[in-house]
Order: structure tokens, then C-alpha cells, then sequence
């Protein structure tokens, strides 16, 4: 049997790491409310693949999918497939990341955002990409109301609250510990994520 891996995510940053074709991994939210982002990356077929949020709510016709389905490419290919969900949080596949613009409007700038987080863990494995993918946001409260409205309620996981995940292809993948700290977003304040490999 494989060790673990752990991988510590500060509040308000991001890592990358690869995972092999049928490994598992776990995003647990330690001390609660933490929204993370996540993205995933294929280069195993030799031309890059990246999850589809838009694909997946198409393939799946659901906004998130249910334990057992799976998250799908931009070429509708499933890259994960969601095991188990040990979290009451809805999560959210509307939303982008939060961007240097979103903290531009709210007065402010150079705040650390997703965004740039992930693009940073992608050139720190020399990956490039021709957009910047809108990411599945686990733990993230922020269903459409009735009016049509949408709007980002505090997150209601709980300490240690988690998603396990299994790795359909090789990826590489992003998780990023969201960086919304003037909002309910994250419970009105930053923590850290953590991925737990195999």
C-alpha cells in the first residue's frame, strides 16, 4: 500500500502536484468555511486538456455533479470522478476565480487572488494555457435563487469537512485556498486546505 502524500495549502495561496490514473486524493477544509478552488490538466493523450465546468454542467445536466459522476474536459473527456462528498456545502461551478479585478472594484488592488495563484502553480510546472479555466469551487455556497439571482453566501462547511476525488487520466491539478477575505465567501476570514494523495 502507497503512503500518503499531504499537501498544506496556506490561506490565500494555491499548489500544484501530479496525480496518476487512478489515484485518489482528498480536499479537506481543516478548520472550516475555506472555499477551494480546483483545476485540472491532461497532457497524456499529447495535445492539452483542461476540466470544462460549462462541459461538465452539459454532460452531467446538473450544476455540480453527485458522488459517483464525474467532472468533464474541454474535449468531454472525464478527467475525476467525485467519490465522496463529506460536506453539506452545494459547492459551485458558476463562478470564476477571484481576480485581480474583483479586488480592483472593492478597493483593492494587489490583493492575493486565485487567479494569479493558479498561474503561478502552472508556470511552476512549465504548463501554459490559452485562457484561464473557471474552476470548480469546493465548499462554496452559492446557489441561484428563485429570482434568478446569485449571490455568495457564507461558506457552511464544517472543520474537516472533504471531498474525495479519482483521478479517471494523469493530471495536474491546482487547489487553491480562496483569498476572499472581505465577503462572507470564507466566513469572513482566510484559512488553509489540505490534499490528502492515495
Amino acid at each position: 500500500m502507497s503512503e500518503q502524500v499531504k499537501i498544506d495549502i496556506p490561506p490565500q495561496e494555491g499548489r500544484g502536484f501530479w496525480i496518476a490514473k487512478g489515484q485518489t486524493f482528498r480536499v479537506i477544509d481543516p478548520e472550516g468555511q475555506q472555499v477551494a478552488d480546483l483545476w485540472a490538466i491532461s497532457m497524456g493523450t499529447g495535445e492539452i486538456d483542461w476540466l470544462s465546468t460549462s462541459q461538465t454542467r452539459d454532460i452531467t445536466e446538473r450544476l455540480f455533479p453527485a458522488p459517483g459522476e464525474s467532472f468533464y474536459s474541454v474535449k468531454a473527456r472525464p478527467l475525476l470522478t467525485l467519490m465522496q462528498d463529506n460536506s453539506p456545502c452545494p459547492h459551485d461551478m458558476l463562478f470564476p476565480a477571484c481576480n485581480p479585478g474583483l479586488y480592483e472594484r472593492a478597493g483593492l488592488p494587489g490583493h492575493p487572488n486565485c487567479r494569479d495563484n493558479m498561474l503561478g502553480a502552472l508556470r511552476k510546472a512549465d504548463i501554459s494555457l490559452p485562457i484561464v479555466p473557471d474552476p470548480v469551487n469546493f465548499f462554496q455556497c452559492s446557489e441561484p435563487q428563485v429570482d434568478g439571482k446569485l449571490e455568495v453566501l457564507a461558506s457552511n462547511n464544517p472543520p474537516g469537512g472533504n471531498v474525495v476525488l479519482l483521478a479517471e487520466t494523469d493530471l495536474y491539478v491546482v487547489v487553491t485556498a480562496c483569498s476572499v477575505d472581505f465577503h462572507p465567501t470564507n466566513g469572513g476570514h482566510c484559512t488553509g486546505i489540505q490534499i490528502v494523495i492515495g
